[in-house]
């Protein structure tokens, strides 16, 4: 499926919407027009983010101990209780179902439900981890990465003991830059057995969604775990594998289920490894913070990457790690960086609330979320936005970046601009985005070779029609001026032969 939308929902918060008085929301009492409504924005997945079953046991003891986090709780919720603490969603007990959501039937009414719409589920996948309470320990416990006594004593943030009655200690899971998840215990990438143990954990997720949003994907990566672990690999005497965790798990998985989807949140310049790997689609974050920061010549060159690589890239403003748009860029510049994000080749994502301008970032432990007032001017835009892009030219055309050149002499702002077309049979549409606060100005030449001498161009945001003379535009060029943050989508057609 070429250049798809993603729309992410935080599942056990986004539930209570749905109850009633008496009776707390399953995802089956999610009415089908509420997913009508997604199929009908052009929504291809849905990543229903946090549907497995966590530890309640590890709630208070590990949500309430780190202080920055706790700050956060009551940044996010004025009136914080620890009766509003869930957990996190990324410390999961095992792949079963989250019961306050429903069971493995509600899930499979679900999928079928989105299937008949033609949406793809998407659920998490958290190789790295689970939680540090997790039944699986007493019954698998290989899978996970077992310490030392000694390791244990020297450094008891690292690793911890499950149970009091027994001495045994484990490792908690981390990433080598920032301090140990303490509610979760880390997967043994360097052991077969937990790599075959996770490969099936794959395979048996195929039964129950579309693909999978794989959580801080790097980190079982060989040289990555080697480096995060380094100490512990050398007193156990660990090697690492002759193949990559990924490399199998993807080939294994897509042997029984080719369709199923891989989508991989990954940073530090991973993303082409993880492509390479069979990952259908890559987190394009190094994009989201060129469009934060707003150096236009850097977005230029990124968007000058391999096809390819383009392809399978993930476009997105916000998630659930990530500040909301409206907050990080402001209403105008969010709405120029969301036309950027919604025509590039890849995958758009976007987050729930996302559209009506939600400015507050709800942390992932928290059940319940704040009442904001919806944006209309941005949900309006929104509405607008996602109806243009759902059209064939979009989903199956071909992506050319236009140059941008001076409209007179000693006037630089064509720099501002960023411009691209979009080409399927004979159908156009030109996208050319101011993306500074002032006044700009430019030439650009998309091809109009096919068109008649006099043509019109119609821009779908602001619905205004021009006329436009084929001699001029091939000879000159097509003449963009743009008040700040600002943005044209042109629709155009020729005649068929």
């Amino acid at each position: 499926m070429a250049n798809p939308n993603m729309y992410e929902i935080n599942t056990r918060v986004w539930l209570r919407r749905f109850d009633k008085s008496g009776h707390r929301a399953r995802l089956e009492d999610v009415p089908v027009s509420y997913w009508e409504s997604l199929a009908l924005k052009g929504f291809d997945y849905i990543w229903l983010m946090g549907a497995w079953k966590i530890c309640e046991s590890t709630i208070e003891k590990y949500c309430l101990q780190e202080g920055a986090i706790k700050d956060s709780f009551s940044e996010a919720l004025k009136d914080f209780q620890v009766s509003d603490l869930i957990g996190s969603p990324y410390a999961v007990d095992r792949y079963e179902i989250n019961p306050s959501l429903g069971d493995n039937q509600s899930i499979a009414h679900l999928k079928s439900i989105l299937d008949n719409l033609g949406i793809k589920l998407i659920l998490d996948f958290v190789p790295n981890h689970f939680s540090a309470h997790s039944s699986l320990i007493k019954t698998d416990p290989y899978v996970f990465l077992e310490a030392p006594p000694e390791f244990y004593s020297k450094d008891s943030l690292t690793y911890y003991k499950p149970f009091d009655d027994l001495e045994r200690f484990f490792a908690h899971g981390r990433d080598p830059f920032f301090p140990p998840w303490e509610d979760t215990v880390q997967v043994n990438y360097f052991s077969q057995d937990a790599r075959q143990f996770m490969i099936q954990t794959l395979l048996d997720l195929t039964d129950l969604c579309s693909g999978v949003r794989c959580d801080v994907a790097m980190l079982p990566l060989n040289n990555v775990f080697k480096q995060t672990w380094m100490d512990l690999i050398s007193a156990k005497g660990l090697k690492a594998p002759d193949k990559e965790f990924w490399e199998t798990a993807v080939k294994t998985v897509k042997n029984k289920s080719p369709e199923f989807t891989f989508i991989a949140e990954v940073y530090w310049d991973k993303e082409w490894e993880l492509q390479q790997m069979g990952f259908d689609y890559t987190y394009d974050k190094r994009l989201t913070d060129r469009l934060k920061s707003g150096n236009i010549k850097e977005i230029k060159d990124h968007l000058k990457a391999d096809y390819n690589f383009q392809q399978r890239s993930l476009r997105f403003l916000e998630n659930h790690d990530e500040e909301r748009a409206v907050k990080a860029f402001g209403i105008e510049k969010s709405k120029a960086a969301a036309v950027i994000i919604s025509t590039l080749q890849g995958m758009h994502f976007y987050y729930d609330g996302q559209f009506e301008g939600k400015s507050i970032r709800l942390p992932v432990q928290l059940g319940r979320e704040p009442e904001e007032a919806v944006n209309h001017e941005l949900f309006d835009f929104y509405e607008k936005l996602l109806s243009i892009i759902n059209s064939s030219v979009f989903k199956k055309g071909k992506w050319t970046q236009l140059e941008t050149t001076a409209s007179w002499d000693g006037d630089d702002s064509y720099n501002n601009i960023l411009a691209w077309t979009w080409n399927y049979e004979n159908e156009k549409r030109i996208i050319a985005v101011n993306y500074s606060s002032t006044f700009s100005a430019c030439f650009i030449k998309p091809d109009f070779e096919k068109y008649p001498d006099e043509f019109e161009l119609k821009d779908v945001l602001s619905n205004n029609v021009y006329t436009r003379s084929k001699h001029e535009v091939v000879n000159t060029g097509l003449y963009i001026k743009l008040q700040g943050f600002q943005s044209h989508i042109f629709e155009s057609s020729y005649p068929q032969t």
